[in-house]
């Protein structure tokens, strides 16, 4: 095809990548609740565990609203990503080698695998340990205690009575302080499940800093790392590409592993907030994805994707 044709069919590769996001993303915006919700998740286990308010703060009128749109956005590109891969596949393929195709067959749908596996091992494991050791860092600088002297027993005050402990059995209007010391727990309504809800007031005084987040703060944190972790999990199909095409041998590969790992330690210290602990927890899962990419060059080797009719085709 010419110049003009070129363009013309990548006009309509564009409109066509478009036409899933778009009114995907108007679906999404319905259930963005439900989404912020989903996010907010592992923060507010890690709040209630270390005896802070699961909650967060909006600072102006339409931050919410913006928000839910910027979430639905993003999700609705996020779950097109095969379709769009797909466009952008039938745009170039015509311009490709046979083998080079088996290279895309299977290195788009690979990248898609590891995109969708870093980012659950982010929201199940990498994220609330980050959570917890950074909220940790400002959990103890405590504010100046005020002393009394001791004339009643300590779960009396002005004639109230706050037991300990939260029971095992609850009343609507019963209050208890929390094991911690930290806050007081209030039941407040039944459910239909034949359950009460709980509602908790922190007491001033525990810590010197409140740790109450900003929640568009917080969601742009995580999608930060969501981003970094997909680009991040796509190493094993780099080496392997590069392996591919001869820019780097699985030996020479194997005696790098040293300045892999020093490449790997940078990527983990842009990719996670600045304390040591985060870069860890990334480093150690995408250095065993540069091992990954090692044994995929092994068992995948560039012969076996090309193959001998290719080869001659090529000739």
């Amino acid at each position: 095809m010419g110049l003009g044709d070129h363009l013309d069919d990548l006009r309509k590769r564009v409109i066509a990548a478009l036409i899933v996001p778009l009114p995907l993303a108007v679906v999404i915006f319905a259930i963005s609740d439900w989404l912020i919700e989903l996010i907010i998740r592992p923060l507010q286990k890690v709040q209630l565990a270390g005896g802070w308010a699961p909650q967060l703060q909006v600072l102006s009128p339409p931050e919410f609203l913006l928000l839910e749109m910027k979430l639905s956005i993003v999700a609705a590109i996020v779950i097109s990503l095969p379709w769009i891969m797909w466009q952008g596949w039938k745009f170039i393929a015509p311009g490709l080698y046979p083998h080079e195709r088996r290279y895309v067959h299977l290195l788009v749908p690979g990248s898609f695998i590891l995109m969708v596996s870093g980012i659950t091992l982010l929201y199940y494991v990498m994220l609330p340990l980050m959570l917890q050791m950074l909220m940790l860092f400002a959990s103890g600088i405590d504010s100046p205690q005020v002393l009394l002297p001791a004339t009643m027993e300590p779960s009396h005050v002005m004639g109230a009575t706050f037991p300990v402990g939260r029971p095992e059995l609850a009343a609507i209007g019963q209050a208890w302080l929390a094991d911690d010391g930290r806050s007081i727990e209030v039941a407040v309504s039944a459910t239909e499940a034949g359950h009460v809800q709980v509602l908790s007031m922190q007491l001033a005084g525990q810590n010197a800093i409140s740790q109450v987040f900003q929640l568009s703060s917080y969601v742009n944190f995580v999608l930060a790392l969501a981003l970094g972790i997909a680009f991040a999990f796509q190493l094993p199909l780099v080496v392997l590409l590069l392996n591919w095409i001869g820019v780097v041998k699985v030996e020479t590969l194997r005696k790098r592993r040293k300045w892999a790992l020093l490449v790997c330690a940078m990527v983990a210290a842009i990719a996670t907030p600045a304390d040591v602990f985060s870069m860890m927890i990334m480093l150690i899962p995408l250095y065993l994805l540069y091992e990954l990419g090692i044994l995929l060059a092994v068992w995948i080797p560039a012969s076996k994707m090309r193959g001998p009719v290719d080869a001659d085709a090529e000739a």
